[in-house]
């Protein structure tokens, strides 16, 4: 019983294979006449039947049946297929359904604000650096002339990944990477990531874009510093954007000013957005502090230069009226089709 159980399952694979390989309906002729034929084996192991045990005849004749039935109407399946023409065969597309529009993929709102802003300064003779976003201790904060003892270097601020490795907390260090190795003049951009153990909010986020700037020559002073940034703010926001400088401080810049603009939404008369005053802050600078110099082997008193460092997402929030910066993270890509086409 199980050897003809065993040619049954034999012929029917094979049958299958060569009923599905015929090409023309004269080839898929001769196949059905192989298979289901007079002589055919399966006529054969049909016939086959009576001769064994009465128990178990009605088993092998309802599993040879079987055979038989979904080999013929795999050969009527054939041969419909193979009397069709090519358009007959072809899939059946409704037309009727509507059509899916395609996403096309956009720039970053950051992406935009970075290469705009590094366009800007380009102008100026500045060019793009790029550094490491794990840093030591020494090139993110003492070189910068901020000492480990600073609050900006507690662990409740920074990234520790060893005892003497960070996540830079800013882009500032590849200033003193870029310094080290090149002397004056320099001018460089600095876009990158930075990390810091800020609240997930609406106006912070632990991983954001910065762009920092730096310039070093001799006889660089504060006028040259306020004519940049100024000559930035102009081109970036309009000829009718105000800057004010306000005094402040920062380890490594003196003197330091914080940066304000006037305010895009109310132009200068006071709105909710920058809470009635008019002016929206929009970075940090100053001119670099000689100490600085000094850690990365410039000779202080030869050399003059300033710096600015300001969050790209910000920026970008002010450019395009994006009310909460965790928009920037999201990852629902209808957000980006508001900004320019890639």
């Amino acid at each position: 019983m199980e050897d003809f159980l065993s040619r049954l399952r034999e012929l029917e694979e094979s049958g299958s294979a060569a009923i599905r390989a015929a090409s023309a309906p004269d080839e898929l002729e001769q196949v059905r006449v192989q298979i289901l034929g007079r002589k055919a084996r399966l006529t054969q192991l049909l016939r086959g039947v009576r001769e064994l045990p009465q128990a178990q005849r009605p088993q092998a004749g309802a599993e040879a049946n079987r055979v038989k039935d979904s080999l013929i109407a795999l050969f009527d399946q054939r041969a419909a297929e193979l009397t069709q023409g090519p358009e007959e065969r072809a899939p059946q597309v409704d037309l009727t359904l509507p059509g899916r529009g395609r996403w096309r993929g956009a720039r970053h709102p950051c992406t935009l604000v970075t290469d705009e802003i590094c366009d800007i300064f380009k102008e100026l003779g500045f060019v793009r650096a790029r550094g490491p976003e794990a840093e030591s201790t020494w090139y993110n904060f003492t070189a910068l002339n901020t000492p480990l003892d600073h609050p900006a270097a507690d662990e409740q601020d920074t990234f520790y990944l060893a005892d003497d490795i960070v996540l830079r907390t800013h882009t500032s260090p590849v200033q003193a990477r870029v310094m080290q190795e090149w002397q004056p003049p320099v001018r460089i951009v600095v876009p990158g990531l930075v990390y810091r153990r800020d609240p997930y909010d609406a106006s912070h986020a632990p991983a954001f874009e910065q762009i920092e700037g730096l310039a070093v020559d001799e006889g660089i002073s504060f006028v040259d510093f306020k004519a940049s940034i100024s000559y930035f703010v102009h081109r970036f926001f309009g000829e009718d954007t105000a800057t004010r400088f306000r005094p402040s401080f920062f380890p490594f810049t003196e003197p330091s000013a914080e940066v304000d603009v006037s305010c895009l939404l109310c132009h200068g008369e006071g709105c909710s957005a920058c809470k009635g005053t008019g002016w929206l802050e929009i970075m940090g600078a100053g001119m670099v502090d000689p100490a600085v110099f000094d850690n990365v082997g410039y000779d202080s008193e030869r050399y003059t230069g300033f710096a600015f460092g300001m969050g790209v997402g910000r920026i970008a929030m002010l450019r395009y009226r994006i009310p909460d910066i965790r928009l920037l993270y999201e990852s629902d890509v209808r957000f980006l089709q508001q900004f320019e086409r890639a």
